[in-house]
């Protein structure tokens, strides 16, 4: 079992650049704008000795009492209960604060080790710029510099030196088999219930479900267990059309959302039954459709919505989203957890299509059979013969056709060809590739 060490601290101390300096990753948010984290963080620490979990949280306010701020003081409390050792984060260069003392009075409190670190030292000297902080009571700060890494492997391995000697057998388990495990996105339009429906899920308010749009401004992995299957479930940034981004931070969330989309095996595109479907419901859809990720769709709010706009919003999903014919379509209440065990076995059903493994030989029938069926259209004197398939690739299912003269086929027979091998293998929720190899002719660069 990894020890889990978890950061706190109040906003912009430098919490989020520790986490990707720990991690080796880019996976959090940073900028120099307080109040960027909201959720908690989790991932694999990989600087230092030993494997450890580290979670960075959002600036932490103990006394906050209502409005979003409670909310990711909440998050941060949960953290906390969850820790085997506690990152207390300070601005050696503001030096200390009142808000920084408000929270060492909650971690005294802590049922596990904590650690004074003082951020932001590169350049200082050491002793003068921790001696403020030592009337934090919290014992020895360490001095280091999350951006430049100075003093990060010094604190990894004091922090470290009491899980030595515990039991690490389970290293096999250090990317949690990821490559095995479906990773489903959860994306959207702001507020149409992304979050919620996330802690739907998982069963608990795992991250913040707020009634404000851009709540969410990271791109969340949370790793779950629904039914006796593994999941790494991805709750992601509202997207709002290209004109209405303005924030620099929002840019940023735009694109680790893409980002997720594009990581993703599965994606639940959630919309909203009080809203008509949008153009960016579609430009979402579209951008998805383009990543070749399995999909299923998601209208949330079902119960709050009336007949005829239920009936509406039927024909809307049709008209503007009817390129989506392969995915699943199923009507929930996120707020309520209704429809969401039927969503999920929708999940399980697309990504068993997205990585269907399809021999040679089955394919090669199916094509004969498909031929037979419908033959493809001459071009002038010259009629296509496509001879075998094989596959190509997986997420999506990529088919690969040889043959020849295949340059001369049209999209519509294109579209068949698509329709039919998805009816004959049965892949619900994905979409499908197909690729044509044109034989070398070798007499045509003879006279």
């Amino acid at each position: 079992m990894k020890p889990t060490i978890v950061l706190v601290g109040r906003p912009n101390v430098g919490k989020s650049t520790l986490f990707n300096r720990l991690t080796r990753s880019r996976d959090a948010l940073v900028a120099d704008q307080p109040g960027l984290t909201r959720d908690r963080h989790y991932g694999v620490g990989r600087a230092g000795g030993g494997g450890y979990l580290v979670v960075d949280t959002a600036g932490f306010d103990p006394v906050a009492r209502d409005g979003i701020m409670h909310e990711m003081a909440r998050q941060a409390e949960q953290a906390i209960a969850e820790a085997d050792a506690l990152f207390f984060l300070v601005d050696g260069r503001a030096g200390l604060t009142p808000h920084d003392e408000q929270i060492a009075g909650r971690l005294r409190r802590a049922a596990c080790p904590v650690y004074l670190v003082v951020n932001k030292a590169e350049g200082l000297d050491r002793a003068l710029v921790s001696a403020d902080f030592h009337a934090l009571g919290l014992g020895e700060p360490f001095p280091i510099s999350s951006a430049h890494g100075e003093g990060v492997r010094e604190l990894v391995d004091a922090t470290m030196a009491p899980f030595a000697t515990a039991d690490d057998s389970g290293g096999g388990d250090d990317d949690e088999n990821t490559g095995r495990v479906p990773r489903v996105a959860i994306v959207g339009r702001p507020n149409v219930g992304k979050s919620t429906l996330v802690n739907a899920l998982l069963g608990e308010e795992r991250v913040i479900a707020f009634d404000s749009p851009g709540t969410t401004r990271d791109a969340i992995e949370i790793p779950f267990e629904r039914g006796g299957r593994d999941y790494i479930l991805i709750d992601t940034a509202g997207l709002r059309r290209r004109g209405k981004v303005f924030e620099t931070v929002e840019k940023f969330s735009v694109v680790k959302t893409l980002q997720a989309i594009e990581k993703a095996n599965v994606v639940v595109l959630v919309l909203d039954a009080a809203q008509d479907i949008s153009d960016q419901d579609a430009r979402i859809a579209g951008f998805v459709l383009e990543t070749g990720r399995a999909l299923v769709l998601a209208i949330n709010k079902w119960d709050a919505a009336d007949r005829y706009r239920r009936e509406r919003l039927k024909e809307d999903v049709a008209r503007k989203l009817g390129f989506l014919s392969f995915a699943r379509m199923h009507h929930i209440s996120a707020l309520k957890a209704d429809g969401i065990g039927a969503l999920l076995k929708s999940v399980n059903e697309a990504y068993a299509a997205a990585m269907a493994k399809l021999s040679t030989p089955r394919l090669t029938r199916a094509l004969q059979t498909i031929l037979a069926r419908q033959a493809p259209p001459r071009a002038g004197a010259v009629r296509p013969k496509l001879r075998y398939a094989h596959q190509g690739g997986m997420n999506p299912p990529t088919i690969v056709i040889h043959g020849t003269a295949l340059e001369s086929i049209p999209d519509t027979y294109m579209r068949y060809l698509e329709h039919s091998f998805m009816e004959t293998f049965e892949l619900q929720g994905t979409p499908l590739r197909i690729q044509l190899r044109t034989a070398h002719n070798p007499y045509a660069d003879k006279s």
